[in-house]
């Protein structure tokens, strides 16, 4: 039961001469009738302070006259609701839960959204055996729906921000519940759940929200994780820009293009900054050829003041920080400054700004590196790839269309990793045992795969799976998995997030990298591969899910390609079991597979170029 209202107060005058009565032997209740209509008239007189103050320091007894009193004189003032709260309280302290729900019923006749008196009503109504009408004033005390459901997404939109996922996730299910047609809050829903690996993703626990349609409204980053087939995936898209990026206008952009010297490239991205996209691109904006082309750049990115932000800042010819203008001056200063081709580098990822995009302010628009899937965005006319990741036959389920690049589509920074001294010791890995690792996100794990990995965990003795430490759900669900398939916690390890400098150190500390599908790695395997760690991935229909592909046949180590999960399953014991074959990938990789193909920037820059020139569109 709640409790009463307290308040502090100083006992001037008459008060002070209550305080005394209340004090004598049998309080109030043995006051003499003349003397207590004197003290009725004096403890009316006083403030709503005083007589809680004294109500505090007196009998039960005492203070019910008390409040009996104060409230026979002022009880028609908004204040009083406070007291007949406390009165409330009172009673049922003293056992009286009927006179307490009455005490409770005429504070709400004053103040009607008093939550408190609403709550205590139904527990003294229950008290009485009066459950239906128990039942009802607890509903009184609630919030509307709306309100409720307004309030559950804000905390979970917080609460996901701060990294507490499952009381996040907690509070979106509470908001379905009240509601579950709320696309925007499945979408949070399934990727929370792919996160913390919560399986199935899509099953979010309220009657009437099928999977279908939470897989439907899973939004472009957890489609990527959930579907292989790229139809499956645009639909999710489509789904998401129909929701989130309307038709402002336009087209700003001359359909015929500009005839300027050079090709004028503009590069638009939220991620000019500590993130994985500008390690990736930094060099091929260096290596642009000036003779052919203008590089321009568009950048909404935080102002972190990391070394790699500068870097690609300096790389640009003309620099524009668009983060505080609309997308309509965004796109209008992209308009003016006549680019001819302009890539876009988020995709429908974190932080896009794809409204830009809709004012069509360049009269060819691709999107690359940022989201590796169909971006069913009209104004969008391109989606750059390679043969591999989008081979002809796949074609017809892209939007926009496929642009190839020669040889692999991924951009790669060929100046050297940090030089950072790590041990197995030091990473908490056994000496002698063999270590398969993936240094993936936990959202692209999924349960076929977590089983495949503890299915060649088992069949290997002496080996260990080394993950990342993504979050706490998602290790303590994985734990839970491991220890239902009776496998020792110690071949389970954890690593945590650090510099990255040190995760590209501490990757070939493993023998073997154990890749996600449908959504690979993309940074983290070129990484790996660069490192000298050898990759077994599991080739799918989808873009997502044939980087690793597109990687592996760039370095020359096919081997690691496969194409179900048994065959998955099988390459990898078999490496495991065969340190001939294994160590012969590792030596391809030493002898400088990477550097000379995916790390080859100049190379690529040319190629990367080639495909640029073949669209721009070059005026009348």
């Amino acid at each position: 039961m709640t409790a009463a209202f307290k308040l502090s107060f100083a006992l001037p005058g008459d008060r002070d001469d209550i305080a005394a009565k209340l004090a004598v032997p049998g309080g109030l209740a043995a006051t003499p009738p003349a003397l207590m209509a004197n003290l009725s008239r004096a403890v009316g007189g006083l403030d709503l302070m005083g007589v809680v103050g004294l109500a505090e320091t007196a009998r039960i007894d005492d203070a019910v006259i008390l409040y009996a009193m104060w409230l026979g004189a002022q009880g028609k003032t908004p204040a009083a609701c406070a007291a007949w709260f406390n009165l409330g309280v009172l009673h049922g302290r003293a056992g009286n839960p009927s006179a307490a729900a009455n005490a409770y019923r005429a504070a709400l006749q004053i103040k009607p959204d008093m939550a408190e008196a609403a709550i205590n009503l139904g527990t003294a109504l229950e008290a009485t055996g009066q459950t239906d009408g128990a039942l009802a004033a607890w509903r009184g005390a609630l919030p509307a729906p709306a309100l409720r459901q307004v309030l559950h997404n804000q905390l979970g939109r917080v609460l996901e921000q701060q990294g507490q996922l499952g009381p996040a996730a907690a509070e979106l299910r509470a908001s379905l519940h009240i509601s579950p047609d709320q696309p925007d809050v499945q979408q949070h829903m399934v990727h929370l759940r792919q996160r913390m690996m919560e399986w199935p993703v899509c099953d979010l626990g309220v009657h009437g929200l099928t999977e279908d349609i939470a897989a439907l409204h899973s939004g472009p980053l957890a489609a990527l994780a959930l579907f292989d087939d790229p139809a499956d995936q645009a639909r999710a898209c489509a789904d998401w820009i129909a929701r989130k990026v309307p038709l402002p206008g336009g087209p700003l952009a001359p359909k015929q293009g500009y005839a300027h010297d050079r090709i004028r490239i503009g590069y638009l991205s939220t991620d000019f900054c500590r993130h994985a996209m500008s390690f990736l691109i930094a060099e091929l904006l260096e290596r642009h050829d000036r003779a052919r082309f203008e590089v321009y750049g568009y950048c909404a990115s935080p102002e972190d003041g990391s070394d790699i932000r500068a870097r690609v800042m300096a790389a640009f010819d003309h620099f524009t920080v668009i983060k505080g203008m609309t997308d309509t001056e965004a796109a209008q200063r992209i308009r003016a400054d006549e680019i001819d081709v302009l890539i876009d580098l988020n995709g429908l990822t974190k932080g896009a700004r794809p409204e830009i995009l809709r004012w069509k302010p360049a009269p060819v628009q691709a999107t690359y590196l940022g989201y590796i899937g169909p971006v069913p965005l009209p104004e969008l006319d391109y989606l750059l790839c390679d043969d591999i990741t989008i081979p002809q036959e796949l074609e017809a389920a892209y939007s926009p269309k496929p642009l190839r690049i020669a040889g692999c589509y991924q951009a790669n920074d060929s100046t050297p990793p940090a030089q950072v001294a790590v041990s197995r010791q030091g990473e908490g890995l056994p000496e002698d045992g063999f270590v398969f690792s993936c240094a993936s996100h936990a959202y692209k794990v999924t349960p076929a795969m977590f089983q495949t990995w503890i299915e060649i965990v088992q069949a290997v003795p002496n080996s260990v799976l080394w993950l990342v430490d993504d979050n706490p759900q998602a290790k303590a669900a994985a734990q839970a998995r491991w220890a239902q398939a009776g496998l020792d916690a110690a071949r389970l390890i954890f690593a945590a997030r650090v510099d990255p400098g040190r995760y590209r150190a501490r990757l070939p500390l493993a023998d073997l990298f154990l890749d996600t599908s449908p959504y690979n790695a993309g940074t983290i395997a070129s990484d790996a591969l660069r490192m000298g760690l050898p990759i077994v991935t599991l080739q799918g229909q989808a873009f997502s899910a044939r980087m690793a592909s597109s990687l592996l046949t760039a370095v020359g180590l096919p081997e690691g390609i496969t194409r179900s999960l048994a065959e998955y399953k099988a390459r990898a014991i078999d490496l495991a079991h065969s340190p001939d074959r294994l160590g012969a990938m590792k030596s391809r990789l030493a002898a400088g597979a990477w550097q000379n193909t995916l790390g080859d920037a100049k190379s690529f820059a040319q190629r990367f170029e080639a495909a640029i020139a073949s669209v721009a569109l070059r005026g009348d």
